[in-house]
């Protein structure tokens, strides 16, 4: 196997003499920073959660058995976070021959949604008196996605989402040719 890939690198280097043909990349710093913005988002860490989430419509002079409104959901959903290096600028990237030095954004939350398909109305108890209100599910699915939101940023979303993007950076960086990669 050796032998093997090592004459096909001979071979290769062989070919590129007798045909003139060179190898060349091109690590200039408005490259460097075109490549990256390319990326335009970044997202680096993926949160896949469960919630319990309740709603409830109730009358202050009424029992809910005859005018409540309540609706118990489990709601599945996630958060997805990373970089958005859309706005990349070229002081944000400096050259210095096989070194790098990278201003990093801060990571952020691009979304936090829910999954249709396994969110599911558990329970829904509405009163005699009253008629089921349409837009009760709708605003506990909102609440649900909030509550998805702040349980991943609680659990530490955007400290994951940064440092997965140092190491996603960093990795792209070393293929172009880079030896050292140092972010601030």
């Amino acid at each position: 196997m050796l032998s093997r890939t090592s004459g096909r690198a001979l071979l290769s280097r062989m070919w590129s003499a007798v045909t003139g043909r060179t190898l060349t990349i091109d690590v200039s710093q408005p490259t460097v920073v075109d490549r990256i913005r390319r990326l335009q988002r970044l997202e680096t860490v993926v949160y896949t959660m469960d919630k319990l989430v309740t709603g409830a419509k109730e009358n202050p002079l009424l029992p809910d058995f005859l005018t409540g409104d309540r609706l118990l959901m489990i709601a599945h959903g996630e958060v997805v976070a990373g970089i958005d290096f859309s706005n990349l600028k070229l002081g944000d990237v400096r050259v210095q021959g096989k070194q790098v030095h990278f201003y990093l954004p801060a990571a952020q939350v691009f979304s936090a949604r829910l999954d249709s398909g396994k969110t599911r109305v558990y329970s829904r108890q509405t009163g005699l008196l009253v008629t089921t209100d349409p837009n009760l599910e709708t605003q506990v699915r909102q609440e649900a996605e909030r509550q998805l939101q702040e349980a991943a940023l609680a659990d530490g979303i955007l400290k994951t989402a940064q440092a997965n993007a140092a190491l996603t950076i960093s990795s792209l960086l070393q293929g172009l040719g880079f030896e050292k990669v140092e972010f601030e």
